[in-house]
């Protein structure tokens, strides 16, 4: 953390004068490759509302840390949201439902469960409010460390599956005819999600957090033509973003993770006008 403060400090920014906005600027910097990676084959999958899920799972093991008194009740919720992710890829394979039904009821279950665990013997709910709304200038270097070692695992595995997943989240029985392992792959693939949204949680927060998934490719997709371009410009868009967000945080008092949602969806609408007019 040292060499980034460093740098920090021969940077002429008056906001990177403060050690929060500092660890802030970081985390965005990790966490925006891992959103623009993801959100490509998210949204390439229809996984949208899946990921939306998993983030109520994230919740649900966050109050069962903090009702089993775990010292570190993340480390719980991304235990939870893994054997969740597994569960949904278990039941997904072997069941005849729709992936919205089945979605649809990993969510709705793991929302009440969240719910319940953390009202449980007249407890309250205000304590949670944190992880619905989200505070990245509140991100410390030990959260900023799991982020890192998260993207080094991401980026490992994304130039392993690329293909393969790319295959299996457009054609599923042709991977499957070409001797790829689908099941494994989706698998994988949805631990993956998990332990990034769960890890983002209680920086970006609950209510805004599956946007910040979807929005990057989703505008991406407007512009783009080839597999690579399109890796390259959602992770762009959630860089900048990302960093403009935070920047509007500082300046207007307002919630980061709101603000870098809100430019994401500017950013579609642009893309968006763009589409419709060269068609």
């Amino acid at each position: 953390m040292s060499l980034w403060y460093a740098i920090c400090d021969a940077l002429p920014f008056e906001m990177l004068s403060w050690q929060f906005m500092r660890n802030a600027l970081l985390a965005i910097l990790i966490m925006a490759p891992l959103f623009g990676l993801l959100s490509t084959m998210i949204v390439t999958g229809r996984m949208s509302f899946f990921s939306d899920a998993l983030g109520h799972s994230a919740f649900t093991g966050i109050a069962i840390g903090c009702i089993c008194g775990a010292a570190m009740p993340t480390l719980v919720a991304v235990t939870f949201s893994v054997v969740f992710a597994l569960a949904f890829s278990y039941v997904r394979s072997r069941s005849n439902q729709a992936a919205d039904t089945l979605i649809g009821v990993f969510s709705s279950a793991a929302v009440a469960l969240g719910i319940f665990v953390a009202t449980l013997g007249g407890g309250s709910f205000t304590k949670y409010n944190s992880y619905l709304i989200g505070d990245i200038l509140s991100v410390t270097p030990g959260e900023i460390g799991l982020l890192l070692a998260v993207l080094a695992g991401v980026i490992v595995f994304w130039c392993l599956h690329i293909n393969r997943l790319t295959l299996t989240a457009v054609h599923p029985q042709l991977a499957s005819s070409r001797g790829v392992p689908v099941k494994r792959s989706q698998a994988l693939f949805t631990v993956a999600i998990a332990v990034v949204v769960t890890l983002s949680i209680s920086s970006v927060g609950l209510l805004i957090l599956n946007s910040l998934l979807v929005l990057p490719s989703a505008a991406a997709r407007n512009v783009t033509r080839s597999l690579k371009e399109y890796t390259l410009v959602s992770v762009g868009f959630a860089y900048g973003a990302g960093i403009l967000g935070l920047i509007c945080s500082y300046y207007l008092g307002c919630s980061a993770g709101a603000a870098i949602s809100l430019l994401l969806a500017l950013v579609f609408a642009v893309t968006f006008a763009l589409r419709s007019l060269r068609s």
